[in-house]
């Protein structure tokens, strides 16, 4: 099957599984879809029609949907400008974790290539297929205990230095992918599945998508190898001498031990206030400000990744506007398409969604939202967080065409646990009852509505 053919697949099931969601009763729609959505679909098309203007797409869909909403709709918390008030009231810690991890962790990125680790590597990687595939193994077990936008800029620093900056967009798509599988079987490996460890999810009912996690990176990683390896080989004998630079290596733990602490910390002891506050953000931001005298920083890279954060800040702040109230029945068909929509569509208000609604099978759920978002570039942040590295990977032609392997992983390895795993529904709460809304605030750390149900973290 071709990748233009899985991605007609995917949308056709995108759809079929829109079509199934519940709509705010009093939204305004055309065909049944309400407005705002038709909205926000035109602006991802913008974004994947028009690569080059990524950004002011972004910014005037976002301007286009919060003005619609202010002069017709309103809000969740109200109408007019009290309501828009209202409601970055209920994101802004959304917002605010994202901007911060996406600065710091791209100063992060900058010291592990300064470390020369990534020179080094090819002392102890084969300097074939093999090497390239080794390099997306580890980002994919980084993953799984790291914050994945952490985990694809550290990819992305690696494959900077030992393909000589020659990357191919088709490794690019799996460095993302990689990041993504590995933290969908771990409840501190990504956002989504913190959510649901926090709203009483085991951890042993997530880890169940390993295999599917493990099958996704084998599939995409061999053929990304093998693209990688025909483009550029890598690079096996410049850096013989380079020693490695601990200082620098120290700061890059000492953020990322601030981060996995802090994560683990507040949103295991103080979930109540988990949706209050930036803490990982700052948390970040604090370990590069006590390191700031040990080695300086590259203060300039701030400047080159401003403009893809705000980017991916205005397409959050856009799914958060959609006046989604349910998802369709849980099923497996409706984790598998969800991972579709999560190609396009925020994951983290899907996954609040799905907790609220309950009867999932959540390692499904968990792969599903988790890996969806790697089909394209802008389909989570590690992908945008990794764009801003490699601009040229700023096309969803381009990533479709020599990134169809990441499509064609999901499908197989979603499949494969559908028929050696089998669906089994873990329900959170008991058959005809119903969650509290003060229950579902502390489940998900936010109100249990598209809008309200952004929780402390980032996808």
């Amino acid at each position: 099957m071709t990748s233009t053919r899985i991605w007609q697949s995917g949308m056709v099931l995108l759809m079929t599984l829109m079509a199934g969601a519940a709509w705010a009763a009093d939204s305004p729609a055309i065909a049944g879809i309400p407005i705002e959505f038709i909205l926000f679909a035109l602006t991802l098309l913008g974004v994947a029609l028009f690569h080059n203007q990524t950004f002011n797409v972004a910014l005037i869909g976002v301007i286009t949907l919060t003005l619609y909403k202010i002069f017709f709709t309103g809000f969740k918390t109200g109408m007019g400008v009290a309501g828009l008030v209202g409601h970055f009231g209920e994101v802004w810690v959304t917002l605010a974790n994202l901007f911060c991890l996406l600065l710091g962790f791209a100063i992060l990125a900058r010291h592990f290539e300064k470390s020369h680790i990534p020179a080094i590597l090819p002392r102890f990687l084969p300097d074939d297929w093999r090497g390239a595939f080794g390099v997306l193994a580890m980002v994919w077990l980084i993953s799984s205990f790291l914050d994945n936008i952490a985990a694809a800029l550290i990819g992305g620093a690696m494959a900077h230095q030992l393909f000589r900056a020659k990357v191919h967009i088709g490794y690019l798509a799996a460095i993302v992918a990689a990041s993504n599988a590995g933290g969908a079987f771990s409840v501190v490996g990504d956002t989504t599945t913190t959510m649901m460890w926090i709203a009483g999810v085991p951890p042993g009912a997530v880890f169940e998508a390993v295999m599917a996690s493990a099958i996704a990176l084998v599939i995409s990683g061999y053929v990304a190898a093998k693209q990688q390896h025909a483009y550029s080989p890598i690079n096996k004998h410049v850096h013989e001498h380079t020693h490695v630079d601990w200082s620098r290596v120290f700061i890059v733990a000492l953020i990322l031990a601030f981060a996995m602490i802090t994560n683990i910390v507040v949103n295991t002891h103080y979930t109540a206030i988990s949706s209050t506050f930036p803490f990982i953000g700052v948390a970040v931001w604090a370990a590069i400000f006590v390191t700031a005298k040990l080695r300086r920083h590259d203060w300039e890279v701030l400047g080159e990744s401003l403009k893809g954060t705000f980017f991916l800040l205005f397409l959050v702040t856009s799914a958060s506007m959609m006046p989604v109230e349910t998802l369709p029945a849980a099923s497996w068909h409706a984790a598998f398409g969800l991972g579709f929509v999560s190609a396009v569509f925020d994951n983290i208000p899907l996954t609040a969604l799905a907790i609220r609604q309950d009867g999932y099978d959540w390692g499904f759920l968990a792969f599903g939202v988790g890996y969806g978002g790697s089909m394209l570039w802008f389909g989570s942040s590690a992908g945008v967080a990794l764009a801003t590295m490699y601009p040229e990977a700023r096309s969803a032609a381009l990533w479709l065409r020599h990134g169809w392997h990441v499509a064609l992983a999901y499908v197989i390895s979603f499949m494969a646990m559908v028929v050696l795993v089998g669906w089994h529904p873990q329900p959170l709460h008991k058959a005809g009852t119903s969650v509290p809304v003060a229950e579902a605030r502390t489940a998900t750390g936010a109100a249990p509505n598209i809008n309200q149900a952004m929780p402390a973290l980032v996808k």
